[in-house]
């Protein structure tokens, strides 16, 4: 089987779809005829020792998040000379923009099978850019002729199959959830954590992902200043970047919790990150715009603990007091519900243990699955296809000129 994945973002871009595709392209490139994962070029892209190959088009960063870029394919001939010489069986889109397009071009060209993946409240995004209602609606519009032209439309929850249908997308929808590995805690590199962010003993709250208003940061910071005025002595570590960092930066720094609020920026290394979740007491992630967000995932999948809000897309997988906490959207609820963490510490650490025993999916069972799913369907095609020739051959023998 060859396969391609048509993506907009890929690592070193650290957010979940470039993660994901990076874990199907790392996975299928070893068990795969051949894997090729097709994205806008990036500056500090590493191609050298990988099990796919990665075909790319000249692009340029995005105003508005420069930490993304996006190009356009068809006025790029180098790269349309080597995807031409390149045979897929299937093709994944996970993106519905330039990349869903040039995923739908290739699958038609080749007569291939297309399989579409709903990662993101894309309304959202429109909303925060654009400040219109109208708008956003076309661009939704957009989004569900992108899916509608695949031949498998896949979400990664089933809020997500909620979210598209209330979009307005008409067609069936499978679950096909992404994957985490479980990790055993990186004690070591909690300990750097601890000496390079000069955390001491302290209590330490983590929120990993993009510097963006969307994510719901604000109640944070919120309920960070509330503990604070309690008399609490803890730290917070924002882990990311992203297109408002600077505002949520003055902010913090405007409610007084500068020394309290630490920023990494953006992160690339493997095991700081999984330092900062193994030394985290608990993850705080708040976003009422995520769908199956992965950081949530690879926090259980080192045996932290995730506080979500109650109700969100991403609280999906937890069951309050069990597997994680839940809180409702208001600053004082938040706020309370760290409190009862940071003073329950014997009981967060067994919620933790038990996130880790249910959230996390082995990346091999997701693949296995996926793999299935696309041999299925590439069979299905043939046969169609083979089908509508044997019928066009006997209508031939059987039409005759008047």
């Amino acid at each position: 089987m060859r396969v391609g994945q048509f993506t907009e973002t890929l690592l070193p871009v650290v957010d979940g779809v470039g993660r994901v595709v990076s874990n199907y392209a790392q996975a299928m490139g070893q068990l795969c005829d051949a894997c090729y994962v097709i994205a806008p070029q990036q500056v500090s892209l590493y191609k050298g020792g990988l099990p796919y190959e990665i075909v790319d088009y000249r692009s340029m960063p995005l105003p508005v998040s420069p930490q993304y870029n996006a190009g356009m394919p068809f006025l790029d001939t180098h790269y349309l000379h080597r995807i031409a010489n390149v045979k897929l069986d299937i093709a994944h889109m996970h993106s519905p923009f330039i990349a869903g397009h040039e995923a739908y071009r290739i699958s038609r060209h080749q007569g291939i099978p297309l399989v579409g993946t709903f990662h993101s409240k894309y309304y959202d995004d429109f909303y925060q850019i654009t400040h219109s209602r109208t708008l956003s609606k076309i661009g939704n519009r957009f989004v569900i002729g992108s899916l509608s032209k695949c031949d498998q439309v896949w979400t990664v929850s089933n809020s997500a199959a909620d979210v598209l249908r209330g979009y307005g997308f008409k067609g069936s929808i499978d679950i096909v959830e992404n994957g985490t590995d479980r990790k055993e805690p990186d004690i070591q590199a909690a300990q750097l954590v601890a000496e390079r962010f000069d955390l001491g003993q302290k209590q330490l709250l983590l929120y990993v992902g993009q510097m963006n208003w969307k994510k719901n940061i604000r109640r944070i910071l919120e309920a960070v200043k509330t503990l604070v005025l309690q008399g609490r002595d803890m730290r917070l570590i924002m882990a990311g970047q992203g297109p408002h960092e600077t505002e949520i930066r003055a902010l913090s720094t405007s409610m007084g919790l500068d020394g309290v609020v630490i920023y990494t920026g953006h992160i690339t290394d493997p095991q700081l990150l999984d330092g900062l979740y193994t030394r985290a007491d608990l993850f705080v992630f708040p976003s009422l715009y995520d769908n199956a967000p992965m950081v949530v995932r690879e926090a259980a999948a080192l045996g932290t603990p995730s506080l979500l809000a109650y109700g969100s897309s991403a609280a999906e997988v937890v069951r309050d007091g069990e597997n994680g906490l839940l809180a409702e959207d208001t600053t004082s609820d938040m706020a309370e519900r760290i409190s009862w963490a940071l003073d329950n510490t014997m009981r967060l650490k067994e919620i933790g243990m038990t996130a880790r025993a249910t959230i996390p999916k082995p990346w091999e069972d997701v693949i296995t699955e996926v793999l299935s799913r696309y041999e299925d369907l590439i069979c299905t095609t043939q046969r169609i296809r083979h089908c509508k020739t044997r019928r066009r051959v006997h209508l031939k023998k059987n039409t005759y000129a008047p």
